[in-house]
Order: C-alpha cells, then sequence, then structure tokens
C-alpha cells in the first residue's frame, strides 16, 4: 500500500494541538486521560508523538482531540503544512 505522507511530517495537527493544551494547562497525561474518557485510547507517548508531527492522526482522534479541547477541527489544522 502507497503512503500518503512521504516526509518527516505525519499529521497537520501537532503543533496546533500542543499549543491548544498548553493555553488550557492541560499535560499530555490529562489530554490521553479525557480521550479515554471518550472511548478513543491515544496513550502519553502517543500525544506526544502526535504533537512532534511523528505520527499520524485518525479522523476519529482528531474529532476527539477538538472535542476534549474545545476547539473545531478546523481551528487544529495547519493550513501552511503542505507548503513548508
Amino acid at each position: 500500500m502507497a503512503r500518503i505522507i512521504d516526509g518527516a511530517k505525519m499529521n497537520m495537527i501537532g503543533a496546533q494541538v500542543k499549543r491548544f493544551r498548553k493555553e488550557r494547562k492541560m499535560n499530555q497525561q490529562t489530554l490521553s486521560n479525557r480521550l479515554e474518557l471518550m472511548g478513543v485510547y491515544v496513550c502519553r507517548g502517543s500525544i506526544s508523538r502526535i504533537e512532534d508531527q511523528s505520527r499520524t492522526v485518525t479522523d476519529i482522534e482528531l474529532y476527539a482531540i477538538a472535542k476534549v479541547l474545545k476547539v473545531n477541527v478546523n481551528d487544529l489544522i495547519d493550513t501552511e503544512f503542505f507548503q513548508k
């Protein structure tokens, strides 16, 4: 199967997840715990890898992260991703 992303950055949301999480004074473990309460299992280490863009993110994870951080999905997407 061909890979969709052939670069160092594996997602478009990492920097924004980190920014919104910190604005809410939430650590990675708390974000992980709140996702788990929604039935979306993303461990603390995976949160770290999402934030440093070394892990892909599913649509379900994207939706849940937005809900936990109380932002719109579009607020998480880096529109300059493909221009970098």
